[in-house]
C-alpha cells in the first residue's frame, strides 16, 4: 500500500521561457505534486515528525523556483523532482508543472513527470 502526500496548485513567479521578452519578466508557473509516503506512523503518533512535511517541501520548491531562470518547464520539473527526492527521501513522485497563458486559447501548457527512485 502506498500513501500519497500532495501539494495542489502551488503558484510561483519566476523567469521561464525561451524568448528574449520572457527572459525580462517574471511569469507564473503552477506545481501539482504527488509524493509517496507512509503516513501510518504519523497517524498513530499524531506528530509531524513521522510524515512527509508538505509545508517544508512547498517552501523549498518556492525558494528554488523563485531563484531559477530556466528556459524550459521540462528542466524546471526535473530539477524540482531531484530536490524533493534528495532532500525529502521520496521514493516516488509525480509533478505536473503548468505555465498558464503560454499558448493563446489554452488555460495552461506544461509537463507531467513521474519518477521512481
Amino acid at each position: 500500500m502506498t500513501d500519497i502526500v500532495f501539494i495542489e496548485d502551488l503558484a510561483i513567479e519566476t523567469v521561464i521561457g525561451i524568448y528574449d521578452w520572457e527572459r525580462k519578466i517574471r511569469q507564473k508557473v503552477v506545481f501539482n505534486i504527488q509524493m509517496a509516503g507512509d503516513i501510518k506512523k504519523a497517524a498513530e503518533t499524531d506528530t509531524i515528525d513521522h510524515t512527509l512535511d508538505y509545508k517544508a517541501v512547498s517552501k523549498r520548491i518556492i525558494s528554488f523556483v523563485e531563484q531559477s531562470e530556466f528556459h524550459l518547464v521540462e528542466t524546471m520539473a526535473e530539477r524540482a523532482a531531484e530536490i524533493i527526492q534528495q532532500e525529502f527521501s521520496v521514493s516516488w513522485l509525480r509533478i505536473k508543472l503548468s505555465k498558464p497563458g503560454a499558448v493563446t486559447g489554452s488555460k495552461a501548457v506544461g509537463v507531467i513527470i513521474e519518477r521512481s527512485y
